[in-house]
């Protein structure tokens, strides 16, 4: 396939597929069932990755493909196949129809349209030169190298994506979207007297990749991972214990999102696996929390036009001071739990079935000065910045792993610890928050949320938060 092919607008409907045909086959292959559609893909990227002053990777990637699925009841029949044409989707759905058997559902309403646009239609792939993106990381290991003696390695990335999705239902409502997806990283290893300590930073969101090429973005990024390293390097052994922690604002949200996100999507409270299962309208956090889900923000990273269903996506509120509102749902769990879909069914690619997901989770501020938050904190950790971390959906345990933090003693910020992790349940964590900051913000751009084995980019987001009572798991006593 040529260049300019690949950069065309993806109209399978134009040159796989006749329009009229497929829906009528669909319809047929549909007859009897509650719900489905043909979901058609086509997914381009590219990662560029210089590592220690070599080029360690150039790839490029490109597929399509598309998912027939037929919906009844609790049951989803579903299959899909790289060759787009009338005759694998006949295949397609001899399989899907298996969910349906002799049939005798009612199809439900079709989703709401919306002419919403949140993000550029632009080609991120295409909006720079190859040589240009190469010259680029080049230049960020030079400028990393040059800002610190003790710098000892570099590593930097440059990716960029591109989805086109068509999604054509049996009633014959066809919506389409393309969702660009840009990042770039920095990775610096530091070195003194004989230790070595890594940091890290990098972001992007559904932009044009230019502004990201732009050394004014590019530069803050390499001195915050110099910064992140820094700070490292003098850290001390974390301890250990149940003590108060204050949490930053911005990307410390992923605990939230871990620890509470999770069990407020749809189908684990339809199943009754999650800890909120059957606690719609209670008390769940303490009184001034407020969660949103919001898929509606321009240019976000976890932002979608439309879900993977064609619902339009929503600004979603979960909990309200402190009461369960909502859940996330996707059209067959909301159908199962007699709600309205939330514009939250999301897809790994056209090989995978819809599911309820998050898109951008985060926590209102309140009116207090971040400031004032550290310094009432006794004795405990100030959280700035997490690594990865674990979350049982069934009771909401965590553990989550701090990549920066700070021993605080009687409101005094003091030295850097390292090793500190962080153990508690989503439910009492709510329930336990002291005070929120008046410095709401959401993350850099960089989250991928794992779910039933299908990855989707994600945002979070909170402002400083004083949680009381977590257990530390640290290197001292």
């Amino acid at each position: 396939m040529s260049d300019a092919q690949n950069q065309s607008e993806f109209r399978p409907f134009e040159t796989h597929l006749d329009l009229e045909n497929t829906g009528k086959f669909l319809k047929e292959a549909l007859s009897g069932a509650e719900d489905g559609e043909l979901f058609l893909e086509r997914r381009r990227s590219e990662t560029l990755v210089l590592d220690d002053g070599r080029v360690k990777t150039a790839s490029y990637d490109a597929a399509e493909g598309f998912g027939l699925r037929a919906v009844k009841g609790e049951v989803s029949g579903y299959a899909h196949a790289t060759e787009i044409s009338e005759s694998a989707m006949r295949r397609a759905s001899e399989t899907a129809r298996l969910a349906i058997g002799d049939g005798g559902g009612v199809m439900a309403p079709p989703p709401a349209g919306t002419n919403k646009v949140l993000y550029t239609d632009a080609d991120p792939i295409a909006g720079a030169e190859f040589p240009v993106k190469i010259e680029t990381l080049r230049e960020i290991d030079a400028f990393a190298r040059d800002l610190d003696k003790r710098v000892v390695q570099v590593s930097a990335s440059i990716a960029a994506s591109c989805q086109e999705v068509v999604i054509l239902r049996p009633e014959g409502g066809l919506v389409s979207d393309i969702r660009p997806m840009t990042r770039v990283n920095v990775s610096v290893i530091v070195e003194e007297n004989g230790r070595r300590e890594s940091g890290s930073a990098g972001g992007g969101g559904r932009v044009a990749l230019d502004g990201l090429l732009d050394p004014a973005d590019w530069q803050g990024k390499a001195r915050e991972a110099l910064r992140v390293a820094l700070v490292n390097l003098e850290a001390e052994p974390a301890p250990a214990g149940v003590m108060d922690i204050v949490l930053g604002p911005g990307w410390p949200g992923i605990l939230l999102h871990e620890a509470i996100g999770h069990g407020l999507e749809g189908d684990f409270n339809r199943k009754g696996s999650s800890a909120f299962a059957g606690l719609m309208g209670k008390q769940v956090a303490a009184k001034g929390v407020t969660v949103l889900d919001d898929g509606t923000i321009p240019d976000r990273r976890g932002s979608i036009t439309i879900d993977d269903e064609g619902t339009p996506s929503g600004k979603n509120v979960l909990i309200e001071d402190g009461v369960l509102v909502g859940y996330m749902q996707d059209r067959q769990n909301a159908r199962l739990m007699g709600v309205a879909p939330t514009g939250n069914g999301r897809r790994e690619s056209y090989a995978h079935v819809p599911m309820p997901r998050m898109t951008n989770t985060y926590m209102l501020g309140g009116d207090t000065d971040p400031g004032d938050i550290v310094a009432g904190l006794k004795d405990g950790i100030w959280a700035v910045g997490f690594g990865g971390g674990q979350v049982d959906i069934t009771n909401g345990k965590f553990v989550f792993s701090c990549t920066e933090a700070y021993r605080v003693k009687n409101g005094k910020v003091g030295a850097p610890v390292k090793g500190a992790t962080l153990i508690g349940d989503g439910a009492s964590a709510l329930q336990r928050i002291q005070a929120l900051g008046n410095d709401m913000a959401l993350d850099p751009g960089m989250g991928n949320c794992g779910k039933a084995g299908q990855w989707v980019p994600v945002g979070v987001g909170q402002p400083t938060v004083r949680i009381g009572g977590l257990t530390v798991g640290g290197a001292a006593t």
